[in-house]
């Protein structure tokens, strides 16, 4: 078989267009991988939407890509055909920039990201650059694993480099595709963790996926019961409400950080006396690049942290798109490649 399907965009704000392509050869430094499963994250929204600055069409969106290397590219070092990758938002890096040079490769000049700058994994075999990809655990199907290399590692990265230890109150704003596997790994790794969301109907679910506490932040002052267990070291917004952000600030304790995951169009309020009053501070977190996506993978497996999911064949992608966009889903949605 020379083509492939791919689900694309043509122009900004256009709809996708399921078409065939040849399958493309890896160039030099690449591989090509023959996607499995590729999850829909709401980043995709840039792509299909036109809002990632430079964006060139048509394009091919997905940046959580679960497959397997079926080819590769001259001058390629410790990938081979037949090993199981991952690929997530970071494209690869190219080493020598200053940023590289200093060990900061999710901050490149070069700048690439997956279903965005090159075509990602709405389709049957994408090209990735080599330092994009993290090697898959045996032990996760690529369903699992394709949710974990975006959200996943979002969530876990940032928790792992917060300065929080065991036993310190860690909170999650919001119980969404990333709040989910946030609450997860924060238990998981020993934190006293809070579960803060809307309604009293989540507080069974977040107890479930480990939390120790639950906030209902439509009927409960949210800084004041975060104070009530403690004081939280971390609050790790991953919701997009930069309201519902600030109203969690008061409830930092010494110390505390604010961690920003989501990103809401209007600004966060922030009181000055609050901060130096405590010390606190807000801070943003990347997601991460291929290592940290493979120790992400690597922990999920350890500790039994996954994603939920509602899968859908890549002929379905707009409606799976649809789907996550409504905020309906339950809670990643994952397109799959072998319904044929």
């Amino acid at each position: 078989m020379s083509r492939m399907r791919v689900v694309q965009v043509t122009q900004a704000d256009g709809p996708f267009e399921l078409v065939e392509r040849e399958i493309p050869q890896p160039a030099a430094g690449r591989v090509r991988i023959k996607v499995e499963a590729c999850g829909i994250c709401h980043s995709d929204s840039l792509t299909k939407e036109g809002t990632y600055p430079g964006i060139q069409y048509p394009r091919v969106p997905g940046h959580e890509v679960a497959g397997i290397i079926d080819a590769v590219g001259p001058g390629v070092v410790g990938w081979t055909e037949g090993q199981r990758v991952g690929v997530g938002w970071h494209g690869g890096y190219c080493g020598h920039c200053e940023a590289c040079r200093r060990g900061d490769f999710f901050a490149c000049q070069w700048g690439q990201v997956t279903g965005i700058t090159y075509d990602g994994g709405y389709a049957d075999y994408m090209i990735a650059h080599a330092s994009a990809l993290a090697l898959l655990p045996e032990e996760l199907s690529a369903i699992e694993a394709g949710p974990l290399v975006c959200a996943g590692v979002t969530t876990f990265n940032s928790l792992r480099n917060s300065g929080a230890r065991p036993n310190d109150v860690v909170a999650v704003l919001g119980l969404g595709g990333r709040g989910h596997l946030g609450v997860q790994f924060a238990a998981k790794m020993g934190f006293k963790t809070v579960a803060i969301a809307r309604g009293s109907d989540k507080e069974p679910l977040a107890r479930q996926l480990g939390a120790h506490h639950y906030i209902d932040s439509h009927t409960q002052d949210v800084a004041g019961e975060l104070v009530r267990v403690g004081g939280a070291k971390v609050v790790l917004a991953t919701v997009t409400n930069a309201q519902a952000m600030s109203a969690a600030l008061g409830g930092l304790g010494i110390n505390g950080k604010l961690i920003v995951l989501g990103a809401p169009h209007e600004s966060l309020e922030v009181s000055a006396f609050m901060l130096i009053g405590g010390r606190r501070s807000v801070a943003g977190w990347y997601s991460g690049t291929s290592i940290d996506s493979q120790d992400t993978l690597s922990f999920s497996t350890l500790s039994g942290v996954r994603a939920m999911t509602e899968v859908y064949p890549l002929e379905r992608a707009a409606e799976a798109y649809e789907l996550m966009m409504s905020g309906k889903a339950r809670f990643r949605v994952v397109l799959t490649t072998d319904s044929r």
